[in-house]
């Protein structure tokens, strides 16, 4: 829902309402059903609206609010807004609408920034005080919308995408290395605060930061579950049964919550156990001729490019209103190319191709969708988790590189120029750290505690989020419900690991859907045609790495390049993905982004 941008300045002089205006024009996709600008002194904030929730102009954004002092803009949703409206009304509170905006404004004035901790749902919000001169600025839990800023000592300036600060100029866009480091290491993760551009950050999940009048800023994280057996009292002794039904009835409520809306709720249905669970239980719930889509690319190298027969098997078992959609290869180089300019930050999975593709056909049916993403992170459905098994928490950073890390540190003096290299092993170092807090009492559980708040975060919820806001479509993720993912962290870890991962979803599902989905192979979002880098992606891929704009950067060694595209197919990271694509697709974003 939306997108939001603004600047607040520190050196006395009015805030620049016109690089508001150009940030807020680049997120005309995010929100294409309004515009808004707002500004008072050194403050100013910009929205594109996507509407959702109280459809009418009562709902605009920015939202200024006189009486209270405060201006506003958001981005997400407050699944409780109604509970909440009806409290703050018990408080004395009036309103002037029926939108989770206005909720969020007036939480905002009965409880400060603490109000973040009532709010279930996503989001992303700026609010500015009139008698303080104070910004708030703060992210949801799992960091489901984003949040970037440029600050550079007279000025601070934010919005939802990070094209939207290079629309305002005067930035940074060197590469910033430690950043690089990860994306060629970490699977492609840059972690929070770090983005490939040495000048633009980006707010942590879980974070509010208050900006004074002054430049003074402070951060206070508001969540941070401990992944141990003692976090949910009472839980200690529950048998296998008692989880499975706990897991369920929270997503149960994960559900039910998403699919509050003034428009058409769908869901992404994939044909795997996360997608296909959140179908049976809407069934569940009585949602009848619920819109259902699943994506299909032809085979390419020997890959098959769909999984329809899953997805039509559970359309039928629930009687959904279906759309299978198969994606021509004419329309997959256009659509790639689209798909790297909609990113913010350089993205490598090839979902991020099929998530684009779908979420254009979906866009043309409804508003909102529900997805499955974030399941196998929260409920440890990858395969580089069973390894960690019973093993020391002091190995658990050694392990997790093994397994999930692209290459090694010394691999990077064969691809990068001397210029873009670390003296040392940034990536490892910060695993290693985040892996030695406090909490988390086995191996597994610090890696999953890393993957939930770092790896998904700056991957996959990104990617889901990036590419559905495309086409003005929000995605709605249950199983990343601050309180289902509280609960799986606390959850036993072999009852996690069991029946080859994910083994309690597994288990509460067996009362809702056929034993062909949940027992199946694990599938993703297949797109053969990138993960083989053959043909026309094969030439784009060479003209971005070989032309006079790669030249003049020198990211990469010249013979490090040639070797790859001499033979694409035999270059794979640890995890299968393709060397070319990770290099290409770094390239061709810088390219895309005017980035020089």
């Amino acid at each position: 829902m939306c997108g939001l941008s603004g600047e607040i300045r520190f050196d006395g002089r009015t805030a620049d309402i016109g690089a508001v205006d150009r940030m807020t024009g680049t997120m005309h996709d995010r929100g294409p059903d309004g515009s808004g600008l707002w500004s008072l002194g050194p403050v100013a904030l910009g929205h594109r609206r996507l509407k959702i929730i109280d459809l009418s102009d009562k709902a605009a954004q920015p939202m200024v609010d006189g009486d209270l002092g405060l201006a506003a803009v958001f981005n997400g949703c407050l699944y409780n807004y109604r509970e909440l409206r009806a409290e703050l009304i018990a408080a004395g509170y009036r309103f002037f609408s029926t939108s989770d905006t206005e909720v969020l404004v007036k939480a905002f004035h009965h409880w400060g920034a603490a109000c973040v901790e009532r709010f279930a749902g996503m989001f992303a919000f700026a609010v500015a005080e009139r008698d303080t001169g104070r910004l708030t600025l703060a992210r949801d839990r799992l960091g489901i919308k984003p949040l970037y800023l440029a600050h550079d000592g007279a000025r601070l300036r934010f919005a939802s995408t990070l094209p939207a600060l290079l629309a305002a100029g005067g930035l940074d866009t060197e590469i910033d290395r430690v950043a690089l480091h990860h994306y060629l290491t970490f699977h492609s993760v840059v972690p929070a605060e770090r983005t490939i551009l040495a000048g633009v950050r980006k707010l942590p999940a879980a974070t509010v930061r208050t900006v004074e009048p002054d430049g003074t800023m402070t951060d206070r994280r508001y969540w941070d579950p401990p992944h141990t057996r003692a976090a949910l009292p009472g839980t200690a002794r529950w048998p296998a049964g008692e989880w499975r039904e706990a897991v369920l009835e929270r997503l149960r409520t994960a559900v039910r919550r998403r699919m509050v809306a003034d428009v058409p709720v769908g869901v992404l249905l994939s044909g795997g156990l996360d997608s296909s669970l959140i179908v049976a239980l809407l069934a569940e719930q009585g949602q009848n001729g619920l819109s259902t889509f699943s994506i299909g690319f032809h085979s390419a190298g020997g890959e098959p490019g769909d999984e329809f027969a899953y997805s039509d098997l559970v359309a039928r078992e629930f009687g959904t209103d279906h759309h299978r959609i198969l994606i021509d290869d004419a329309r997959l180089l256009p659509g790639l190319e689209r798909a790297v300019a909609a990113m913010s930050e350089p993205m490598v999975s090839h979902d991020c191709v099929a998530f684009h593709l779908l979420s254009q056909e979906v866009a043309r049916h409804v508003t909102v969708v529900q997805s499955g993403q974030g399941a196998d992170e929260v409920f440890a459905g990858y395969s580089w988790y069973p390894p960690l098994a019973g093993l020391p928490r002091e190995r658990a950073a050694e392990v997790y590189a093994r397994e999930f890390f692209d290459r090694p540190h010394d691999a990077l003096a064969r691809i990068l120029t001397p210029a873009y290299r670390t003296d040392t092993d940034v990536s490892t170092a910060f695993v290693r750290d985040h892996l030695a807090r406090p909490g988390a009492e086995t191996a597994l559980d610090a890696v999953l505690r890393l993957d939930t708040s770092v790896m998904l975060v700056d991957d996959p919820v990104k990617r889901v989020d990036n590419m559905t806001m495309a086409y003005g479509l929000e995605a709605r993720t249950p199983f990343l419900d601050h309180e289902l993912v509280e609960l799986a962290a606390a959850c036993p870890p072999e009852l996690k690991l069991a029946s080859g991962g994910k083994g309690v979803l597994k288990d509460a599902a067996r009362t809702l859907l056929p034993a062909a989905v949940i027992d199946r192979p694990k599938g993703y979002f297949p797109v053969p045609a990138v993960r083989h880098v053959q043909g026309p992606l094969l030439e784009l891929v060479r003209d971005a790495l070989t032309g006079q704009a790669a030249r003049s950067r020198g990211l990469f060694e010249r013979a490090y390049v040639d070797r790859l595209l001499a033979a694409p197919d035999e270059h794979r990271t640890t995890l299968g993905a393709s060397a070319l694509w990770q290099v290409g697709l770094l390239e061709m974003w810088l390219q895309t982004q005017g980035v020089r």
